[in-house]
Protein backbone atom coordinates (compact mmCIF):
# COMPACT_ATOMS: atom_id res chain seq x y z
CA UNK A 1 0.00 0.00 0.00
CA UNK A 2 1.35 3.24 -0.84
CA UNK A 3 0.78 6.18 0.92
CA UNK A 4 2.45 8.90 -1.28
CA UNK A 5 0.10 11.79 -1.89
CA UNK A 6 -0.65 12.66 -5.19
CA UNK A 7 -2.78 14.91 -5.03
CA UNK A 8 -5.76 15.55 -4.06
CA UNK A 9 -7.51 12.74 -5.21
CA UNK A 10 -11.29 11.67 -4.83
CA UNK A 11 -12.39 8.69 -2.77
CA UNK A 12 -14.51 6.14 -4.53
CA UNK A 13 -18.87 6.63 -6.01
CA UNK A 14 -21.04 3.78 -5.29
CA UNK A 15 -24.97 3.02 -7.25
CA UNK A 16 -27.28 0.58 -6.64
CA UNK A 17 -30.78 -0.05 -8.02
CA UNK A 18 -33.09 -2.75 -7.12
CA UNK A 19 -36.54 -3.46 -8.68
CA UNK A 20 -35.99 -2.11 -12.30
CA UNK A 21 -35.74 -4.48 -15.54
CA UNK A 22 -32.67 -2.89 -17.57
CA UNK A 23 -31.29 -2.48 -13.50
CA UNK A 24 -27.37 -2.82 -15.27
CA UNK A 25 -27.82 0.02 -17.63
CA UNK A 26 -29.58 2.19 -15.02
CA UNK A 27 -26.66 1.37 -13.04
CA UNK A 28 -24.39 2.45 -15.71
CA UNK A 29 -25.69 5.89 -16.17
CA UNK A 30 -25.76 6.59 -12.67
CA UNK A 31 -22.09 5.35 -12.56
CA UNK A 32 -21.57 8.23 -15.60
CA UNK A 33 -22.79 10.91 -12.83
CA UNK A 34 -20.35 9.68 -10.24
CA UNK A 35 -17.21 9.51 -12.75
CA UNK A 36 -15.92 12.41 -11.24
CA UNK A 37 -15.55 10.48 -8.14
CA UNK A 38 -13.13 8.16 -9.87
CA UNK A 39 -11.32 7.46 -12.86
CA UNK A 40 -9.05 4.61 -12.45
CA UNK A 41 -11.68 1.74 -12.92
CA UNK A 42 -15.46 0.61 -12.81
CA UNK A 43 -17.74 -2.36 -12.51
CA UNK A 44 -21.45 -3.36 -12.28
CA UNK A 45 -22.57 -6.46 -11.15
CA UNK A 46 -25.82 -7.71 -11.33
CA UNK A 47 -28.78 -10.03 -10.46
CA UNK A 48 -31.80 -11.76 -11.54
CA UNK A 49 -32.82 -13.39 -8.68
CA UNK A 50 -30.85 -16.92 -9.60
CA UNK A 51 -27.78 -15.84 -10.08
CA UNK A 52 -25.12 -13.12 -9.77
CA UNK A 53 -23.28 -11.44 -12.64
CA UNK A 54 -20.19 -9.12 -12.82
CA UNK A 55 -17.96 -7.41 -15.17
CA UNK A 56 -15.01 -5.14 -14.13
CA UNK A 57 -11.70 -3.61 -15.15
CA UNK A 58 -9.38 -0.63 -15.17
CA UNK A 59 -10.44 2.14 -17.04
CA UNK A 60 -13.00 5.09 -17.55
CA UNK A 61 -16.88 3.32 -17.13
CA UNK A 62 -17.34 3.98 -20.96
CA UNK A 63 -14.18 2.07 -21.70
CA UNK A 64 -14.87 -0.63 -19.23
CA UNK A 65 -18.06 -0.87 -20.82
CA UNK A 66 -16.89 0.04 -24.58
CA UNK A 67 -18.76 -3.32 -25.83
CA UNK A 68 -22.18 -2.91 -25.15
CA UNK A 69 -22.53 -6.43 -24.79
CA UNK A 70 -20.94 -6.37 -21.46
CA UNK A 71 -23.53 -4.66 -20.09
CA UNK A 72 -26.12 -7.15 -21.49
CA UNK A 73 -24.70 -9.93 -20.21
CA UNK A 74 -25.42 -8.04 -16.90
CA UNK A 75 -29.01 -9.32 -16.44
CA UNK A 76 -31.55 -9.13 -14.06
CA UNK A 77 -33.24 -6.19 -11.90
CA UNK A 78 -31.46 -5.18 -9.66
CA UNK A 79 -27.29 -4.45 -9.89
CA UNK A 80 -24.83 -2.55 -7.77
CA UNK A 81 -21.58 -0.74 -9.54
CA UNK A 82 -18.54 1.11 -8.69
CA UNK A 83 -16.31 3.84 -9.82
CA UNK A 84 -12.68 3.87 -8.57
CA UNK A 85 -9.77 5.83 -7.05
CA UNK A 86 -7.33 3.78 -5.13
CA UNK A 87 -7.33 4.88 -1.48
CA UNK A 88 -6.29 1.53 -0.26
CA UNK A 89 -4.95 -1.24 -2.43
CA UNK A 90 -2.87 -0.51 -5.49
CA UNK A 91 -4.43 -0.25 -9.37
CA UNK A 92 -4.67 -3.42 -10.45
CA UNK A 93 -7.93 -5.03 -11.95
CA UNK A 94 -8.01 -7.44 -8.83
CA UNK A 95 -8.89 -4.59 -6.73
CA UNK A 96 -11.53 -2.84 -9.28
CA UNK A 97 -15.49 -3.22 -7.52
CA UNK A 98 -17.65 -4.28 -6.81
CA UNK A 99 -16.14 -7.42 -5.91
CA UNK A 100 -18.16 -10.94 -6.74
CA UNK A 101 -17.65 -13.55 -4.09
CA UNK A 102 -19.50 -16.91 -4.68
CA UNK A 103 -19.98 -19.51 -1.90
CA UNK A 104 -21.67 -22.96 -1.59
CA UNK A 105 -24.95 -21.07 0.06
CA UNK A 106 -25.18 -17.83 -2.21
CA UNK A 107 -23.28 -15.27 -3.85
CA UNK A 108 -22.59 -11.20 -2.82
CA UNK A 109 -21.69 -8.53 -4.79
CA UNK A 110 -19.69 -6.05 -2.86
CA UNK A 111 -18.81 -2.36 -3.27
CA UNK A 112 -17.01 0.59 -1.15
CA UNK A 113 -16.28 4.00 -0.62
CA UNK A 114 -14.11 5.18 2.61
CA UNK A 115 -10.88 3.49 4.27
CA UNK A 116 -11.30 1.70 6.80
CA UNK A 117 -8.54 2.41 9.68
CA UNK A 118 -7.81 -0.89 11.55
CA UNK A 119 -8.05 -2.52 8.13
CA UNK A 120 -4.28 -3.79 8.65
CA UNK A 121 -5.00 -5.38 12.16
CA UNK A 122 -7.94 -7.20 11.07
CA UNK A 123 -6.31 -8.18 8.04
CA UNK A 124 -3.73 -9.90 10.05
CA UNK A 125 -6.23 -11.46 12.35
CA UNK A 126 -8.08 -13.04 9.84
CA UNK A 127 -5.09 -14.35 7.93
CA UNK A 128 -3.71 -15.74 11.00
CA UNK A 129 -7.27 -17.53 11.52
CA UNK A 130 -7.03 -18.88 7.90
CA UNK A 131 -8.37 -15.97 5.34
CA UNK A 132 -7.61 -15.70 2.22
CA UNK A 133 -7.43 -12.98 0.45
CA UNK A 134 -7.90 -12.08 -3.43
CA UNK A 135 -7.07 -8.28 -3.35
CA UNK A 136 -4.84 -6.05 -0.83
CA UNK A 137 -8.05 -3.65 -1.15
CA UNK A 138 -9.47 -3.19 2.16
CA UNK A 139 -13.07 -3.51 1.02
CA UNK A 140 -12.57 -7.62 1.37
CA UNK A 141 -12.40 -7.39 5.07
CA UNK A 142 -16.18 -7.00 4.98
CA UNK A 143 -17.05 -10.19 3.51
CA UNK A 144 -14.87 -12.59 5.69
CA UNK A 145 -16.12 -10.79 8.98
CA UNK A 146 -19.42 -11.76 7.52
CA UNK A 147 -18.54 -15.19 6.82
CA UNK A 148 -16.96 -15.69 10.10
CA UNK A 149 -19.73 -14.75 11.70
CA UNK A 150 -22.43 -17.38 13.32
CA UNK A 151 -25.18 -15.41 13.44
CA UNK A 152 -28.38 -16.79 12.00
CA UNK A 153 -29.23 -14.17 9.28
CA UNK A 154 -27.13 -12.55 6.65
CA UNK A 155 -28.34 -8.62 8.25
CA UNK A 156 -27.15 -9.96 11.77
CA UNK A 157 -23.90 -11.07 10.52
CA UNK A 158 -23.14 -7.52 9.03
CA UNK A 159 -23.94 -5.93 12.04
CA UNK A 160 -21.67 -7.93 13.72
CA UNK A 161 -18.81 -7.14 11.10
CA UNK A 162 -20.01 -3.19 10.75
CA UNK A 163 -18.99 -3.22 14.43
CA UNK A 164 -16.25 -4.75 14.16
CA UNK A 165 -14.67 -2.09 11.04
CA UNK A 166 -13.83 0.92 11.86
CA UNK A 167 -13.16 4.61 9.35
CA UNK A 168 -15.03 5.66 6.84
CA UNK A 169 -17.28 3.51 4.72
CA UNK A 170 -20.02 3.29 2.49
CA UNK A 171 -20.91 0.12 1.38
CA UNK A 172 -23.24 -1.89 -0.99
CA UNK A 173 -24.32 -5.64 -0.99
CA UNK A 174 -25.89 -7.53 -3.43
CA UNK A 175 -27.12 -11.03 -3.13
CA UNK A 176 -29.80 -12.99 -4.78
CA UNK A 177 -32.67 -11.31 -2.60
CA UNK A 178 -31.63 -8.49 -1.24
CA UNK A 179 -29.54 -4.87 -1.93
CA UNK A 180 -28.45 -3.71 1.48
CA UNK A 181 -26.37 -0.15 2.28
CA UNK A 182 -24.79 0.37 5.11
CA UNK A 183 -23.26 3.81 6.19
CA UNK A 184 -20.09 4.38 8.74
CA UNK A 185 -21.25 6.09 12.25
CA UNK A 186 -20.09 9.50 11.36
CA UNK A 187 -21.46 9.32 8.29
CA UNK A 188 -18.22 10.76 6.55
CA UNK A 189 -19.72 9.60 3.21
CA UNK A 190 -22.29 10.69 1.62
CA UNK A 191 -25.25 8.16 0.89
CA UNK A 192 -28.77 9.01 -0.74
CA UNK A 193 -31.78 7.14 -1.22
CA UNK A 194 -33.72 7.73 -4.32
CA UNK A 195 -37.22 5.80 -5.73
CA UNK A 196 -37.96 5.58 -9.88
CA UNK A 197 -41.44 6.41 -11.12
CA UNK A 198 -41.81 2.51 -11.32
CA UNK A 199 -40.98 2.04 -7.98
CA UNK A 200 -37.49 0.62 -8.23
CA UNK A 201 -35.37 2.03 -5.59
CA UNK A 202 -31.56 3.35 -5.90
CA UNK A 203 -29.27 3.94 -4.12
CA UNK A 204 -26.03 6.78 -4.64
CA UNK A 205 -23.07 8.12 -3.35
CA UNK A 206 -24.58 11.77 -4.68
CA UNK A 207 -27.90 12.99 -5.63
CA UNK A 208 -26.78 14.44 -9.07
CA UNK A 209 -27.11 10.30 -9.67
CA UNK A 210 -30.32 10.13 -9.00
CA UNK A 211 -31.36 13.29 -11.13
CA UNK A 212 -30.18 11.86 -14.60
CA UNK A 213 -32.24 8.11 -14.01
CA UNK A 214 -35.16 10.32 -13.08
CA UNK A 215 -35.63 9.07 -9.45
CA UNK A 216 -37.02 11.07 -6.81
CA UNK A 217 -34.94 11.84 -3.71
CA UNK A 218 -36.15 10.03 -0.45
CA UNK A 219 -34.06 10.50 2.48
CA UNK A 220 -29.92 10.63 3.43
CA UNK A 221 -28.75 7.23 4.56
CA UNK A 222 -28.04 8.44 8.16
CA UNK A 223 -24.93 7.04 10.14
CA UNK A 224 -24.99 3.20 11.64
CA UNK A 225 -27.68 2.71 9.54
CA UNK A 226 -28.23 -0.11 7.65
CA UNK A 227 -31.34 -0.07 4.23
CA UNK A 228 -32.43 -3.65 3.14
CA UNK A 229 -34.32 -3.68 0.02
CA UNK A 230 -35.94 -6.48 -1.92
CA UNK A 231 -39.20 -7.20 -3.59
CA UNK A 232 -41.14 -6.30 -0.43
CA UNK A 233 -39.53 -2.69 -0.33
CA UNK A 234 -37.17 -0.50 1.69
CA UNK A 235 -36.67 -1.52 5.79
CA UNK A 236 -34.21 0.63 7.57
CA UNK A 237 -32.29 -0.89 10.35
CA UNK A 238 -29.39 -0.10 12.42
CA UNK A 239 -26.25 -1.94 13.40
CA UNK A 240 -24.61 0.58 16.40
CA UNK A 241 -26.59 3.85 18.02
CA UNK A 242 -22.74 5.34 18.99
CA UNK A 243 -23.47 7.78 15.89
CA UNK A 244 -22.01 11.29 15.57
CA UNK A 245 -22.44 13.56 12.27
CA UNK A 246 -18.87 14.11 10.77
CA UNK A 247 -19.52 14.78 7.12
CA UNK A 248 -16.55 15.15 4.87
CA UNK A 249 -16.26 19.03 4.24
CA UNK A 250 -14.11 18.71 1.11
CA UNK A 251 -16.93 16.77 -0.09
CA UNK A 252 -18.71 20.60 0.04
CA UNK A 253 -15.35 22.10 -0.98
CA UNK A 254 -14.21 20.04 -3.63
CA UNK A 255 -15.31 16.31 -4.51
CA UNK A 256 -19.30 16.00 -5.09
CA UNK A 257 -20.85 17.61 -8.22
CA UNK A 258 -22.57 21.22 -7.41
CA UNK A 259 -25.50 19.84 -8.76
CA UNK A 260 -25.77 17.57 -5.55
CA UNK A 261 -27.37 18.29 -2.45
CA UNK A 262 -25.99 16.77 1.03
CA UNK A 263 -27.49 16.69 4.24
CA UNK A 264 -29.60 18.66 2.73
CA UNK A 265 -27.12 21.13 1.63
CA UNK A 266 -27.17 22.07 -2.20
CA UNK A 267 -23.16 21.88 -2.97
CA UNK A 268 -23.16 24.63 -5.04
CA UNK A 269 -24.95 26.92 -2.66
CA UNK A 270 -22.11 26.23 -0.26
CA UNK A 271 -19.18 26.95 -2.54
CA UNK A 272 -20.97 30.31 -3.21
CA UNK A 273 -21.23 30.83 -0.01
CA UNK A 274 -17.85 29.85 1.01
CA UNK A 275 -16.79 32.69 -1.76
CA UNK A 276 -19.01 35.51 -0.62
CA UNK A 277 -17.34 34.65 3.05
CA UNK A 278 -14.07 34.54 1.58
CA UNK A 279 -14.19 38.11 -0.13
CA UNK A 280 -15.38 39.48 3.07
CA UNK A 281 -12.73 38.26 5.05
CA UNK A 282 -9.66 38.63 2.47
CA UNK A 283 -10.95 41.89 0.27
CA UNK A 284 -8.53 43.15 -2.21
CA UNK A 285 -8.86 45.87 -4.89
CA UNK A 286 -8.62 44.16 -8.23
CA UNK A 287 -10.39 44.54 -12.02
CA UNK A 288 -11.66 41.36 -12.19
CA UNK A 289 -12.37 38.03 -10.33
CA UNK A 290 -11.36 34.70 -11.84
CA UNK A 291 -12.18 31.15 -10.94
CA UNK A 292 -9.71 27.87 -11.71
CA UNK A 293 -12.14 25.84 -13.46
CA UNK A 294 -14.68 23.67 -12.86
CA UNK A 295 -14.76 23.27 -9.34
CA UNK A 296 -13.61 26.69 -7.91
CA UNK A 297 -16.21 28.31 -10.27
CA UNK A 298 -19.06 28.61 -7.99
CA UNK A 299 -16.90 30.22 -4.75
CA UNK A 300 -15.61 32.53 -7.60
CA UNK A 301 -19.05 33.87 -8.56
CA UNK A 302 -19.49 34.36 -4.96
CA UNK A 303 -16.47 36.34 -4.33
CA UNK A 304 -17.36 38.54 -7.20
CA UNK A 305 -20.89 39.05 -6.03
CA UNK A 306 -19.87 39.73 -2.32
CA UNK A 307 -17.24 42.45 -3.55
CA UNK A 308 -18.94 44.00 -6.61
CA UNK A 309 -15.54 42.61 -8.64
CA UNK A 310 -16.63 41.67 -12.16
CA UNK A 311 -16.50 37.99 -12.53
CA UNK A 312 -14.83 37.21 -16.22
CA UNK A 313 -13.59 34.24 -17.70
CA UNK A 314 -9.99 34.49 -17.39
CA UNK A 315 -8.84 30.73 -17.65
CA UNK A 316 -10.41 28.11 -19.85
CA UNK A 317 -10.70 24.32 -19.67
CA UNK A 318 -10.26 21.64 -22.00
CA UNK A 319 -12.61 19.50 -21.17
CA UNK A 320 -10.92 16.29 -23.40
CA UNK A 321 -7.61 16.54 -20.88
CA UNK A 322 -7.46 13.28 -18.10
CA UNK A 323 -7.14 15.19 -14.30
CA UNK A 324 -3.23 16.18 -13.66
CA UNK A 325 -3.20 13.64 -10.80
CA UNK A 326 -3.33 10.79 -13.32
CA UNK A 327 0.29 11.75 -14.55
CA UNK A 328 2.78 9.49 -12.99
CA UNK A 329 5.36 12.27 -12.42
CA UNK A 330 5.61 15.91 -11.52
CA UNK A 331 7.16 16.98 -14.38
CA UNK A 332 4.09 15.07 -16.65
CA UNK A 333 1.98 16.64 -13.97
CA UNK A 334 3.18 20.63 -14.59
CA UNK A 335 2.79 19.88 -17.95
CA UNK A 336 -1.00 18.20 -17.53
CA UNK A 337 -1.68 21.85 -15.95
CA UNK A 338 -0.66 23.61 -19.23
CA UNK A 339 -2.78 21.04 -21.45
CA UNK A 340 -5.81 21.60 -19.45
CA UNK A 341 -5.94 25.42 -19.22
CA UNK A 342 -5.51 27.91 -20.82
CA UNK A 343 -5.04 31.95 -20.02
CA UNK A 344 -7.48 34.05 -22.04
CA UNK A 345 -4.72 36.70 -22.78
CA UNK A 346 -7.54 39.75 -24.25
CA UNK A 347 -9.46 39.22 -20.71
CA UNK A 348 -6.64 39.23 -18.14
CA UNK A 349 -3.58 41.30 -19.70
CA UNK A 350 -3.02 44.40 -18.09
CA UNK A 351 -5.49 43.54 -15.20
CA UNK A 352 -5.48 43.13 -11.58
CA UNK A 353 -6.81 39.50 -10.87
CA UNK A 354 -8.36 38.11 -7.96
CA UNK A 355 -8.04 34.11 -8.64
CA UNK A 356 -9.90 31.64 -6.30
CA UNK A 357 -9.46 28.12 -6.43
CA UNK A 358 -10.91 25.51 -4.24
CA UNK A 359 -7.54 24.37 -1.95
CA UNK A 360 -3.82 24.01 -2.17
CA UNK A 361 -2.31 20.80 -1.77
CA UNK A 362 1.31 21.00 -3.00
CA UNK A 363 0.70 24.09 -4.37
CA UNK A 364 2.54 23.05 -7.66
CA UNK A 365 -0.78 23.41 -10.04
CA UNK A 366 -1.06 26.93 -8.36
CA UNK A 367 2.08 28.14 -9.57
CA UNK A 368 1.54 26.96 -12.45
CA UNK A 369 -1.90 28.71 -13.08
CA UNK A 370 -0.86 31.78 -11.13
CA UNK A 371 2.48 31.41 -13.82
CA UNK A 372 0.05 31.00 -16.94
CA UNK A 373 -1.96 34.39 -15.68
CA UNK A 374 1.24 36.34 -15.51
CA UNK A 375 2.97 35.18 -19.09
CA UNK A 376 -0.66 36.14 -20.32
CA UNK A 377 0.12 39.50 -19.10
CA UNK A 378 -1.71 39.77 -16.29
CA UNK A 379 -0.34 42.79 -13.90
CA UNK A 380 -1.34 41.13 -10.76
CA UNK A 381 -2.35 37.86 -9.52
CA UNK A 382 -4.19 37.81 -6.06
CA UNK A 383 -4.97 34.17 -4.86
CA UNK A 384 -7.90 32.97 -2.52
CA UNK A 385 -8.38 30.03 -1.32
CA UNK A 386 -11.63 28.95 -0.78
CA UNK A 387 -11.06 26.46 2.38
CA UNK A 388 -8.47 26.83 5.17
CA UNK A 389 -4.89 25.47 4.92
CA UNK A 390 -4.97 21.47 4.40
CA UNK A 391 -2.49 20.58 6.98
CA UNK A 392 -2.72 17.59 8.20
CA UNK A 393 -3.47 13.63 6.58
CA UNK A 394 -7.13 12.04 6.05
CA UNK A 395 -7.80 8.55 7.06
CA UNK A 396 -11.21 7.80 5.85
CA UNK A 397 -11.13 7.89 1.98
CA UNK A 398 -9.22 10.98 0.31
CA UNK A 399 -5.65 9.89 -0.60
CA UNK A 400 -3.94 12.50 1.77
CA UNK A 401 -2.27 10.67 4.07
CA UNK A 402 1.41 12.10 4.72
CA UNK A 403 2.33 15.45 5.87
CA UNK A 404 4.85 15.29 3.43
CA UNK A 405 3.70 16.83 0.18
CA UNK A 406 0.89 19.25 1.96
CA UNK A 407 2.73 22.82 1.48
CA UNK A 408 0.69 24.59 4.11
CA UNK A 409 1.64 22.20 6.93
CA UNK A 410 5.26 23.13 6.02
CA UNK A 411 5.10 26.75 5.27
CA UNK A 412 3.82 30.30 6.31
CA UNK A 413 1.30 31.69 4.52
CA UNK A 414 3.56 34.23 3.01
CA UNK A 415 6.45 31.60 2.34
CA UNK A 416 3.99 30.08 0.25
CA UNK A 417 2.79 33.10 -1.76
CA UNK A 418 6.40 33.38 -2.22
CA UNK A 419 6.75 29.81 -3.58
CA UNK A 420 3.50 30.46 -5.82
CA UNK A 421 4.54 33.81 -6.95
CA UNK A 422 1.01 35.36 -6.52
CA UNK A 423 0.97 39.27 -5.12
CA UNK A 424 -0.71 38.25 -2.09
CA UNK A 425 -2.43 35.13 -0.57
CA UNK A 426 -5.37 34.07 1.69
CA UNK A 427 -7.40 31.19 2.73
CA UNK A 428 -10.94 31.19 3.88
CA UNK A 429 -11.28 30.61 7.99
CA UNK A 430 -12.66 27.59 9.48
CA UNK A 431 -15.54 29.34 10.89
CA UNK A 432 -16.13 30.87 7.65
CA UNK A 433 -16.43 27.52 6.00
CA UNK A 434 -18.56 26.09 8.81
CA UNK A 435 -20.83 29.20 8.40
CA UNK A 436 -20.54 28.53 4.50
CA UNK A 437 -21.72 25.10 4.32
CA UNK A 438 -24.22 25.89 7.05
CA UNK A 439 -25.35 22.26 8.24
CA UNK A 440 -27.97 22.53 11.21
CA UNK A 441 -26.45 20.63 14.46
CA UNK A 442 -26.25 21.82 17.73
CA UNK A 443 -22.91 23.43 19.13
CA UNK A 444 -20.71 22.10 19.52
CA UNK A 445 -21.03 19.99 16.90
CA UNK A 446 -20.51 21.59 13.46
CA UNK A 447 -21.78 18.07 11.91
CA UNK A 448 -18.66 18.49 9.34
CA UNK A 449 -14.92 16.80 9.42
CA UNK A 450 -12.51 19.79 9.65
CA UNK A 451 -9.99 17.09 10.38
CA UNK A 452 -7.54 17.91 7.61
CA UNK A 453 -7.27 21.87 8.65
CA UNK A 454 -6.82 21.17 12.48
CA UNK A 455 -5.95 17.83 12.99
CA UNK A 456 -8.99 16.97 15.05
CA UNK A 457 -9.57 13.70 13.98
CA UNK A 458 -13.51 12.71 14.99
CA UNK A 459 -12.45 9.18 15.66
CA UNK A 460 -9.24 6.73 16.87
CA UNK A 461 -6.94 6.37 14.01
CA UNK A 462 -6.03 2.75 15.22
CA UNK A 463 -3.46 1.47 12.45
CA UNK A 464 -2.24 4.86 11.21
CA UNK A 465 -1.66 6.56 14.95
CA UNK A 466 1.81 5.65 14.45
CA UNK A 467 2.23 6.82 11.20
CA UNK A 468 0.52 10.17 11.90
CA UNK A 469 2.77 10.90 14.82
CA UNK A 470 5.73 9.91 12.21
CA UNK A 471 4.04 12.34 9.87
CA UNK A 472 4.28 15.11 12.14
CA UNK A 473 8.06 15.47 12.18
CA UNK A 474 8.53 15.06 8.51
CA UNK A 475 9.17 17.93 6.61
CA UNK A 476 9.89 18.17 2.48
CA UNK A 477 11.35 20.69 0.57
CA UNK A 478 9.66 22.24 -1.95
CA UNK A 479 9.92 23.21 -5.75
CA UNK A 480 13.52 22.15 -5.71
CA UNK A 481 14.95 20.56 -8.90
Amino acid sequence: MSYEVKSLNEECGIFGVWGHPDASKVTYFGLHSLQHRGQEGAGIVSTDGEKLYGHRDLGLLAEVFADERQLNRLVGNAAIGHVRYATAGNGSVDNIQPFLFKFYNGSYGLAHNGNLTNAKSLRKRLEQEGAIFHSNSDTEILMHLIRKSHRPTLVDQLKEALNQVKGGFAYLLLTEEAMIAALDPNGFRPLAIGQMKNGAYVIASETCALEVIGAKFVRDVKPGEIIIINDEGIQIDQYTTDTQYAICSMEFIYFARPDSNIAGVNVHTARKNMGRLLAKEAPVEADMVIGVPNSSLSAASGYAESSGIPYEMGLVKNQYVARTFIQPTQELREQGVRMKLSAVRGVVEGKRLVLVDDSIVRGTTSRRIVQLLKEAGAKEVHLRIASPPLKYPCFYGIDIQTRKELIAANYTIEQMREMIGCDTLSFLSEQGLIDAIGLNFDAPYTGLCMAYFNGDYPTPLYDYEEQYRKSLKEKTEFFKG
